[in-house]
């Protein structure tokens, strides 16, 4: 009875040993005597105790690994500390099991040595601005090298590019003279937009005055030609009312002294603007003074007279031409 349980136990370690439960995303690679036999997909498998066993277990989902910090030289000799990750994936795990012994650090490897000649095709400046650039050729790269380890580099990121400290401080003093560059230019470009500003100003300025100055002259002028018509009418009018006083009763008579006093008046402000005046010859006797003045009206009126009686197409003449 004891040898029955005996090996009933035995068999039942045996079958425990055998039963293996593969979990989700995980690949393991079995292999029979030392040769590759099959994988096993997740979920219950049985295998052959100490016939069969599991020699690789892989995992399948992406994997970051961090890529040591490492020195290249760009193309205009400037060396740089450059590190980076990698995201892996291992897509065949029995190309993984036999076709590299440490994929992980493989690919790490091949990342170093690709990034060193990615960076040796760039410039310093081109480092900086091309980093997607670099990213992805690193990635192309390491694909084409890798794949016939089983192994999918999803992508690559540079994390730190650390140049030498000479390096930084040109790079300071570049940035310091490109932000006094660029103040100076928007300096001058403000003075130069004041200017023309200020100029347009005194532009339009002038433009107004001199619309103004036309307005106010065409305004001046309308003004005076309505002042001269103003007084041309009042002056007709005047004359007309003196016309029609003189031919009232008392009018010649009152013409007569105004005329007489208007004419010994200039002789009188003669002598006040000049040293030198013209004085008829009976200058001390006022009253034939007037007489001549008088008589001058007369000669005016009669004349006028004469002229509005004589018939059309004769004058006021004699038959030889006189008065």
């Amino acid at each position: 009875m004891e040898p029955l349980l005996a090996i009933a136990a035995i068999a039942m370690i045996v079958i425990i040993m055998g039963v293996k439960t593969v979990p989700q995303q995980q690949a393991w690679i079995v292999e029979s005597l030392g040769k590759f036999d099959r994988k096993l997909e997740p979920g219950l498998n049985i295998l052959i105790p100490f016939y069969q066993k599991v020699a690789y277990k892989h995992s399948l989902k992406e994997n970051a690994v961090e890529v040591p910090e490492q020195a290249g030289i760009t193309r205009d000799n400037v060396t740089l500390m450059l590190d980076g990750i990698l995201y892996l994936r291992i897509t065949d795990p029995v190309a993984a099991s036999y076709g590299v012994s440490n994929p992980a650090y493989a690919v790490s490897l091949l990342a170093q040595t690709t990034m060193r000649s990615e960076i040796g095709k760039l410039t310093l400046d081109k480092t900086f601005e091309e980093r997607e650039t670099l990213n992805a050729n690193i990635v192309t790269a390491i694909n084409q090298a890798a794949q016939s380890w089983g192994i999918q580099c999803m992508r690559y990121e540079i994390r730190n590019i650390t140049p030498p400290t000479s390096v930084l401080k040109a790079m300071e003093l570049q940035v310091a003279a490109d932000r006094q560059k660029r103040a100076a230019i928007l300096e001058s470009e403000g003075k130069m937009q004041a200017q023309i500003n200020a100029a347009e100003g005194m532009k339009q300025q002038v433009v107004l005055a001199s619309q103004a100055a036309l307005i106010d002259q065409v305004n001046r002028a309308k003004g005076e030609a309505e002042a001269i018509l103003a007084v041309a009418d009042a002056t007709g009018k005047g004359i007309e009312m003196v016309a029609g006083a003189i031919t009232k009763q008392g009018g010649s008579d009152a013409v007569s002294l105004r005329i007489a006093e208007q004419y010994v008046s200039a002789f009188k402000e003669l002598a006040k603007e000049t040293n030198t005046v013209l004085l008829p010859a009976n200058v001390g006797d006022a009253g034939s003074m007037v007489a001549q003045a008088l008589t001058v009206f007369d000669s005016i009126r009669n004349k006028t007279a004469a002229g509005s009686s004589a018939p059309s197409g004769q004058s006021g003449k004699g038959p030889w031409g006189g008065a």
